[in-house]
C-alpha cells in the first residue's frame, strides 16, 4: 500500500510524533492528519483503546500505534515515553490533547473533580512535556511541543471553574516553555479551540435551542468540529512555523472576537 499524500506545505515525512488522548475527538483527528502528512505517530490513550484510529491510519498507509498511560501519573508516562522512544526510535513532535471536563456546579463541586481536572489537564501536560523535551535536548535535532489549551483560558465558564484555570495554565505554561526550549531549537505553543463538537459538550450542545444560540454567536455560522484543529496543530508541526515560538492560536471561528 502507498504511503499517504502530505497536504501541500505541511509534509513531515520521516518525523516521529506522539498525540495524547487520541482515541476519539479532537486528538484522533490530530493524529489521522499528522500520519496523513507522513509522520509516524504513536496514538496515547487511557480507557478507550483506540482500535478505529489504528485501524484507520493504518488502511491509509499510516504508520501508527498505539500506547496506554494515564498522563496524570508520572510512572505511566515514563514507561509510555520508553515505549514511544523504542518504537519510533526518538521523538520530534509532542501533541497535549488529553483533558477532561465534567460540568459541575461551583458551590456543589467536591474536592476530587477539582484535583482529577487539575492533575490530567494541567499535571499530565507538564509531566509528558518534560518527560518529551528530555528526548528532544537529548536527540539535538530540534522539536515542536503543541498544547491544546482552549478559549476557556480567555474567558470564564458558569459549570467550567475548575477547568478555565487548567486552559489558561497549559497557556502559561508553553510561553514560559517557549523561553527555556527555544535555543534547543523546541518550539512551544498553544492551540486555543472555541466551541468544537465532542464527547466533552455532546450533551451539553443537545438542546437545539442551546445549540442554535452558539451557532449564531459565531461569525462563520456553525459550531467546530475536531478536524478544524487538525490544520492548525499539523501547521505548527511543520517546517513552515518553525519561527513561531511561545504563540497561542485561536480557532474558534471568530467566537471570542464577537461582542454582539
Amino acid at each position: 500500500m502507498t504511503a499517504p499524500q502530505a497536504r501541500s506545505g505541511m509534509d513531515l515525512t520521516g518525523r516521529r510524533a506522539l498525540v495524547t488522548g487520541a482515541s476519539r475527538g479532537i486528538g484522533r483527528a490530530i493524529a489521522e492528519r499528522l500520519a496523513e502528512a507522513g509522520a509516524h505517530v504513536a496514538v496515547n490513550y487511557h480507557a478507550t483503546e483506540p482500535v478505529d484510529v489504528i485501524a484507520g491510519i493504518t488502511d491509509r498507509g499510516g504508520r501508527v500505534f498505539a500506547v496506554r498511560a494515564d498522563v496524570a501519573d508520572e510512572m505511566q508516562v515514563a514507561t509510555m515515553m520508553i515505549e514511544v522512544q523504542q518504537r519510533l526510535g526518538g521523538l520530534d513532535i509532542l501533541v497535549n490533547n488529553a483533558g477532561i471536563c465534567p460540568f459541575y456546579e461551583f458551590l456543589d463541586m467536591p474536592v476530587e473533580i477539582w484535583d482529577r481536572t487539575q492533575a490530567v489537564n494541567l499535571r499530565g501536560v507538564f509531566l509528558t512535556s518534560q518527560a518529551a523535551a528530555r528526548i528532544m535536548v537529548d536527540q539535538g535535532t530540534g522539536g515542536r511541543i503543541i498544547s491544546i489549551s482552549s478559549i476557556s483560558a480567555l474567558v470564564g465558564g458558569g459549570q467550567q471553574t475548575h477547568y478555565t484555570p487548567t486552559k489558561a495554565g497549559i497557556k502559561s505554561f508553553m510561553q514560559s516553555l517557549a523561553i527555556v526550549l527555544g535555543p534547543h531549537g523546541i518550539t512551544c505553543n498553544s492551540v486555543l479551540p472555541g466551541t468544537i463538537t465532542t464527547d466533552i459538550n455532546r450533551e451539553d450542545l443537545s438542546d437545539p435551542a442551546k445549540r442554535a444560540y452558539m451557532e449564531k454567536r459565531i461569525p462563520v455560522g456553525r459550531l467546530g468540529e475536531p478536524e478544524d484543529l487538525a490544520g492548525p496543530v499539523c501547521f505548527l508541526a511543520c517546517d513552515e512555523a518553525r519561527y513561531v515560538n511561545g504563540a497561542e492560536l485561536l480557532v474558534d471561528g471568530g467566537l471570542f472576537v464577537n461582542l454582539q
